[in-house]
């Protein structure tokens, strides 16, 4: 069997696979084309692809695989419908990263509350002329209400570390959690979280219900204090609307580690101070990524062996 991965991954899942299969590797600095995905994939039986890859129905047909594996938790890339329609295994790389989107997370709610990437930029430019009162002033965290929408592994997390803190924890999900009384949590509507957080973070899957569900109208009702974070998927906020909010101090900043259409971003996002932006980096740490590397290597290992992986998206098609 062969099977071909779409960008070069650490080798502890590269050596996985090659104890199974025939491995063909892209070795390119940047996302593969569509083009030569399907060329390079069509004679293979399984497929190791990343988020930057759409695999939709059309690339199904042409590559013919019997398995696809997603170096990612998410897997809004892939057309999970017509992988069902085909009888083909979709599987995910889940709670590997937790920690380390986590982390971001909080990273990203510490810069842009304490301005440290502006600050950073003021120096380097020599206008510091020494201690001044109110020179880059920014937020606290104690008592302050941290609003996480979504409370599955990652936005848990978030919470942990945001206890921590001292902050008061509000959190919006389809249903109440067990584990709020353990973090001081309380659960509220999505309407109550936009109007009473300092800061919110989103922690769930790009879907048609979630596309934009962040965009004027959600902006107007925060608080002109507060700070929007998202580790999550671009595509959740209204990504020109936010830009104009932040313009016009609508909110004061926001923190992205995801945008609209990576690797491309909106060129405006780069002109503002009262945002902070990072390509994409939420699991990035090296235990982490070799974590997800191994795990999606062996997923894939499992599908082709004909086995029903663990981390196995569409479960269905065994049905």
């Amino acid at each position: 069997m062969k099977v071909f991965v779409t960008r070069k991954i650490p080798q502890a899942g590269l050596e996985i696979l090659r104890e199974h299969f025939e491995i063909d590797v892209f070795e390119g600095d940047s996302p593969i084309s569509r083009e030569e995905l399907v060329t390079r994939a069509s004679d293979c039986d399984g497929l190791l692809s990343l988020l930057t890859d759409t695999i939709d129905s059309e690339v199904m047909d042409e590559i013919g695989v019997k398995a696809i594996a997603n170096y990612a938790v998410g897997y809004d890339n892939i057309d999970i419908t017509a992988a069902t329609q085909r009888k083909i295994p979709v599987t995910n790389t889940p709670g590997v990263l937790t920690d380390a989107t986590a982390d971001l997370t909080f990273a990203l709610i510490l810069s842009i509350s304490r301005r440290i990437v502006e600050s950073d930029k003021y120096l380097r430019e020599g206008r510091w002329t020494g201690w001044d009162p109110i020179l880059l002033l920014g937020g606290d965290f104690v008592g302050k209400t941290l609003g996480i929408i979504g409370l599955g592994r990652i936005g848990t997390a978030v919470a942990k570390r945001a206890k921590g803190f001292g902050m008061n924890i509000i959190y919006t999900d389809h249903h109440k959690k067990s584990i709020e009384n353990e973090l001081s949590a309380r659960w509220v509507t999505f309407e109550e979280l936009i109007v009473n957080s300092d800061y919110i973070t989103i922690h769930i899957p790009h879907t048609t219900d979630t596309h934009h569900l962040i965009g004027k109208e959600e902006l107007s009702k925060m608080k002109s204090t507060a700070y929007l974070i998202n580790t999550s998927r671009g595509k959740i906020i209204n990504e020109i609307e936010l830009i104009e909010a932040l313009k016009n101090r609508q909110i004061t900043g926001a923190g992205l580690d995801v945008f609209y259409e990576e690797p491309d971003f909106n060129p405006e996002l780069a002109k503002l101070d009262n945002v902070v932006i990072v390509p994409h980096i939420g699991s990035a740490s090296f235990e982490t990524r070799n974590k997800m590397a191994v795990m999606a290597a062996e997923n894939l290992v499992e599908a082709l062996k004909g086995e029903i992986p663990e981390n196995i998206v569409n479960p269905e098609i065994y049905d």
